[in-house]
C-alpha cells in the first residue's frame, strides 16, 4: 500500500473481507455546501451507501495523509473548517502532503487515491469540465484529464450546468472516455435531466455497467469510465429558472474577476442564493441517487 495512505478501519476490514466499496469526495463537504447541511448530506450519502450493500470510502487529505474513509468525527471537522480547506486538486497533493496540511479532494483527487487504495467505483454530484468562454481562458477543469488516465469508474448526474456541457462532451471523446447515460440517451444537465446533447451509450442496470468497466479493465484500456445518472424528475429544476440563475451567476463572477479553482464553489454558492436554496435541495438530492447506483454497481464488481 502507498506509504501515504491510510485506509479507515471499515474500509480496511470491507478490503479485507471482498466486500464492495464507494469513494466519496470530500470537496462538498469543505466547498460545495454551507455548515450544517454538509455534514448531514455526507453522513446520509454513506449510510445510503450502506443500505444498498456497499461500504463508504469518503475520501480526503488530513495532517498531510491519504485518507480512504473518514470518521464522522473527521467528517465533522471538514465541514466545520469548510473553506479554510485547500481545495485538492492532482497538483496540490505533493506539497500538502509533504507539509502535513488538509485537503478536500475534488473529482480528479478522489479518483487518484481511490486507485491508490483498489477501490474502482466513485459518487459524486458531478464533474467538472469545459467552462463557458474557455476558448480564451483555457478554464478546462483537470476531471476531463484523469478521466483520462485512472481507472475508476465515476457515477455523477453529469457535468455541472455550469460548463460549456458540448465542449465537455468533445472534450471527453478527445480523450477517449466512455460516457455512458444511465437509463438515458441524453447527458443530464446536473439539477435537470435534459441538456439537448446525446452521450456514447445508454446502459439500463447496474449489472451491464459493471459488465462494460470490467471489460475495460481487462483489456488494459486507460482511463476510467463517466456513467451520467439523471437527476429524478420529482428533484429536478424548471430548466429555465435554473439556466436564468446560472447565466446571472456567471455575469458576477466575471465582474468580480473570479477564476480558477475558485469559479465552481462561488458559482455553486450563488445559484442557491439565487434559487432561494432550492439548487442545493436538487444537489442534496442528486448525489444520494448517484450514490444508491454506485453502491448497486460496486457489488457487481470483483474487489
Amino acid at each position: 500500500m502507498n506509504k501515504y495512505l491510510d485506509l479507515s478501519p471499515e474500509v480496511a476490514a470491507a478490503k479485507a473481507a471482498g466486500k464492495p466499496i464507494v469513494a466519496l469526495e470530500s470537496t462538498i463537504i469543505s466547498h460545495g455546501m454551507p455548515y450544517p447541511q454538509n455534514v448531514e448530506t455526507a453522513l446520509k450519502v454513506e449510510q445510503t451507501i450502506r443500505e444498498n450493500g456497499a461500504v463508504p470510502a469518503t475520501i480526503a487529505i488530513i495532517g498531510g495523509r491519504l485518507k480512504a474513509g473518514l470518521t464522522p468525527e473527521q467528517i465533522e471537522y471538514l465541514g466545520k473548517k469548510g473553506r479554510g480547506v485547500a481545495k485538492a486538486s492532482r497538483r496540490d497533493l505533493p506539497v500538502l502532503v509533504a507539509r502535513g496540511e488538509d485537503g478536500a479532494t475534488t473529482v480528479t483527487t478522489t479518483m487518484i487515491i481511490a486507485a491508490l487504495a483498489g477501490i474502482k467505483v466513485f459518487a459524486t454530484g458531478g464533474i467538472g469540465g469545459v467552462h463557458r468562454g474557455a476558448e480564451t481562458t483555457m478554464d478546462i477543469s483537470a476531471d476531463l484529464e484523469e478521466l483520462a488516465k485512472t481507472p475508476v469508474m465515476v457515477i455523477c448526474a453529469g457535468a455541472k450546468s455550469i460548463l460549456d456541457l458540448g465542449l465537455t462532451l468533445e472534450y471527453l471523446e478527445t480523450k477517449g472516455v466512455p460516457v455512458i447515460g444511465y437509463g438515458t440517451e441524453e447527458l443530464p444537465a446536473f439539477y435537470t435531466p435534459h441538456s439537448g446533447f446525446k452521450v456514447d451509450y445508454r446502459i439500463d442496470s447496474p449489472e451491464e455497467l459493471a459488465a462494460a468497466f470490467r471489460a475495460k479493465m481487462e483489456m488494459g484500456l486507460d482511463g476510467g469510465m463517466l456513467v451520467t445518472n439523471p437527476i429524478p424528475e420529482e428533484y429536478s429544476m424548471d430548466p429555465g429558472r435554473i439556466n436564468d440563475a446560472i447565466d446571472k451567476a456567471i455575469e458576477e463572477s466575471k465582474a468580480l474577476g473570479i477564476h480558477g479553482k475558485e469559479t465552481t464553489p462561488f458559482l455553486l454558492a450563488r445559484i442557491k442564493d439565487i434559487t432561494g436554496g432550492d439548487s442545493l435541495a436538487s444537489n442534496i438530492q442528486l448525489v444520494l441517487n448517484n450514490a444508491r447506483l454506485a453502491a448497486k454497481t460496486a457489488a457487481l464488481l470483483p474487489e
